[in-house]
């Protein structure tokens, strides 16, 4: 059973990424065309489960199942699309999980999606408090059940999502 832990801010966390990015770069070759640090592991200062989200931009996501035995290879398990539509997700480290990776096609809404998320969390302090504390009052309340955990989040989640997506369109034209 896996427990949800929200944890302090840790600067390893960029490391982790950068040297899981090394062996994804390593297995998908050129078919990437970015690998981005998402999630709340990626905006400095904020609480977070210490799982480490990624997300790849990929020429062309119906070729990913022709990686899924070298991502076994490296510690991965693929979930298909997971709930996402045209998304191609993996999960490393079972019970004990450690990475999260992302796949989408180049131009997918879902990668704008991501990426305002985490920037307007970097850039208003106030809001990725305010989402690391509720986070980790969460974690306490249901520290073995992610999916309550998850339920309760998802709220919140969507309206930080809003507010992020607007902020990004007008920070980005």
């Amino acid at each position: 059973m896996r427990k949800v832990e929200v944890q302090p801010y840790n600067d390893q966390w960029i490391t982790k990424f950068e040297e899981e990015a090394v062996q994804l770069q390593n297995v998908f070759g050129s078919q990437i065309q970015k690998i981005h640090h998402i999630g709340s592991t990626a905006v400095k200062g904020l609480q977070a489960k210490p799982i480490i989200d990624m997300m790849i931009e990929v020429h062309d996501i119906n070729l990913i199942i022709t990686y899924h035995a070298q991502m076994i290879a490296i510690g991965y398990k693929p979930k298909g699309e997971n709930g996402i539509d045209k998304r191609r997700y993996f999960q490393k480290g079972g019970d004990n999980r450690t990475h999260h990776v992302h796949i989408f096609e180049i131009g997918s809404p879902d990668i704008v999606r991501h990426l305002a998320f985490r920037d307007y969390l970097r850039t208003h302090g106030d809001i990725a408090k305010m989402y690391g504390d509720f986070k980790e009052r969460l974690s306490r309340s249901f520290p073995f059940d992610s999916k309550s955990y998850g339920k309760h989040k998802d709220p919140l989640v969507k309206v930080i999502e809003r507010q992020a997506l607007e902020w990004y369109r007008k920070m980005n034209g």
